[in-house]
């Protein structure tokens, strides 16, 4: 993970929020309630649903986050 990138996540979360949910049809507002704004939480919350490897996530995320950070 890049260094301040959950500090990013966290001020921008009720944006992103919406942004995630969009994104990851997958998620329910439950699952996005218990990430907290928290990558790492996530990527396990993605992992979950998804049933993807972390790298596959991380790839996903990456690609999120520079569309949306």
């Amino acid at each position: 993970m890049v260094e301040g990138t959950d500090d990013k996540w966290e001020g921008r979360w009720d944006r992103l929020r919406g942004k995630a949910r969009e994104h990851f049809g997958k998620l329910t507002d439950d699952d996005l309630e218990q990430a907290k704004g928290k990558r790492e939480n996530l990527v396990g919350r993605i992992q979950e649903k998804y049933g993807e490897t972390r790298e596959t996530v991380e790839l996903w995320l990456k690609e999120f986050e520079q569309k949306h950070l």
